[in-house]
């Protein structure tokens, strides 16, 4: 400001002097006057031109270069364009926390829908886009319960009580896997409001399985010990004959073994979930477990029908040189588990036939195929849920105990296979288990040797 004072100054001076010089002798007073009215003029044009130019350079949008760099307009131009780039660095930085924190909430795998307080639609994340049924272009700042009508919603949307969330039904619940949402609002700030949305509907089938399983098991063991305290009572009560007796007693070691092998079965599954993968390290040779399955089977299809010799075609091919990497019980009691169903559901005088399939890119199936009555298309994907049953009569009279599909399905992710069924009604089905070429070791076999 005093530079400034001081040029005003100098060049009001300049002014007159140069007045006072060209004005005649008796009019310098008055040369001098108008010298400096209008030197002020010109100091006062310049002035107002370099203001003119940083007004200009204010109502562009790019503050770069400055208009003028000297003077006080110079001083003000360069003021205002560090403080334009404080502010807009500070507009970026905020800019970058909320979309920061928007992403945040766009990876969350619940639902967040923001609600202003007129009940309309600030913004929300993809997940409750699939929850709801929302349209990011469509739907922002239309009212949510225009939006989402489910009675029990708009019911809970429109009283204050909060501090309790709501089951219902999400988008696609009248679908064959129906979602179910978990919902609760927040409120915050003046009015608004955060609404969370979160998927149960893997718990509620957790919750089902559970119940069922259960009930099952209650159902399954009651009914041998209902038969058991019957005979019990009868041998108790009434006079037999030594054959009378013999019947009972061999009636009631068949349930007492049916038990038996449901709380094996029960136990195994327990053990499957609650015990560490096994490792790729021990090797279960495929050979010799082929000829433990082809003798099971044999003792099963002969035991089915009470007879010294099996009743089933059995063909088992031979087995190629491998090895399972994995837990040899657990391998044994997936692939004997498909044997044994195979046997106990194929009619006497059916056939069954096992092999092992090799694959181009090194990994192996093994495959179980029977002429049984085969099953229809809408139960094969409930196959290997804990006691499902196609038929409940016919499971029980083969002594199954709806378990060993179950069992064949953790098996066969703990060792990275996977499990397809095949099935035709009235054409026999087949069970096929695909090990990945890294859970498989090829044995060479050895050279033959002259006699």
């Amino acid at each position: 400001m005093l530079w400034r004072a001081f040029s005003f100054l100098l060049i009001q001076g300049l002014g007159g002097w140069l007045g006072g010089l060209l004005a005649p002798d008796n009019l310098q007073i008055r040369g001098m006057v108008i010298g400096m009215l209008i030197a002020s003029v010109l100091a006062f044009l310049v002035d107002f031109s370099r203001g003119l130019q940083v007004l200009r350079w204010l109502r562009r949008e790019d503050l770069a270069d400055l208009p003028v760099s000297r003077g006080l307009w110079g001083e003000v131009a360069y003021r205002v364009r560090r403080l334009t780039r404080s502010r807009e660095q500070l507009a970026q930085a905020s800019e970058k926390r909320l979309q920061d924190f928007l992403a945040a909430l766009q990876a969350s795998p619940n639902g967040v829908v923001l609600i202003d307080a007129e009940g309309c639609i600030e913004w929300f994340n993809q997940t409750a886009a699939s929850h709801f049924g929302l349209d990011p272009q469509r739907d922002r700042l239309q009212r949510l319960v225009n939006l989402v009508r489910d009675p029990a919603f708009v019911t809970y949307a429109s009283r204050n009580d909060f501090s309790h969330g709501l089951s219902m039904n999400g988008r696609g619940a009248g679908t064959s896997k129906p979602l179910r949402l978990s919902v609760q609002f927040h409120p915050y700030g003046e009015g608004r409001r955060l609404l969370l949305s979160r998927d149960i509907t893997a718990l509620e089938q957790a919750e089902a399985q559970r119940r069922d399983f259960v009930a099952n098991v209650s159902h399954e063991i009651r009914t041998p010990l209902t038969v058991l305290a019957g005979f019990i009572e009868t041998l108790q009560t009434l006079p037999l004959q030594e054959e009378e007796r013999a019947h009972y007693l061999e009636l009631m070691a068949r349930q007492s073994q049916r038990m038996q092998s449901l709380v094996g079965d029960l136990l195994t599954l327990s053990r499957l979930e609650a015990s560490p993968l096994p490792d790729a390290v021990a090797l279960v040779p495929v050979p010799p477990l082929m000829t433990q399955l082809a003798e099971e089977a044999a003792a099963l299809s002969a035991a089915l029908a009470q007879r010294a010799q099996p009743v089933h075609e059995l063909h088992f091919s031979a087995p190629p040189p491998l090895a399972i990497r994995g837990s040899a019980d657990e391998i044994h009691s997936a692939l004997s588990n498909l044997v044994s169903n195979a046997v106990r559901y194929t009619p006497a005088g059916g056939s069954v036939r096992a092999e092992w399939l090799l694959h181009e890119d090194g990994g192996a199936s093994f495959r179980v195929q029977d002429s049984g009555p085969g099953i229809a298309p809408e139960h094969i994907p409930r196959l290997t849920e804990r006691f499902y049953r196609v038929d409940r009569s016919r499971s029980r009279d083969s002594g199954g105990t709806g378990l060993g599909l179950a069992i064949v399905k953790h098996v066969a992710q703990r060792h990275g296979a996977e499990l397809h069924i095949e099935s035709t009604p009235g054409r026999g089905s087949s069970f096929t288990i695909g090990f990945p070429v890294h859970r498989l070791h090829h044995v060479a076999e050895p050279a033959h040797q002259p006699s």
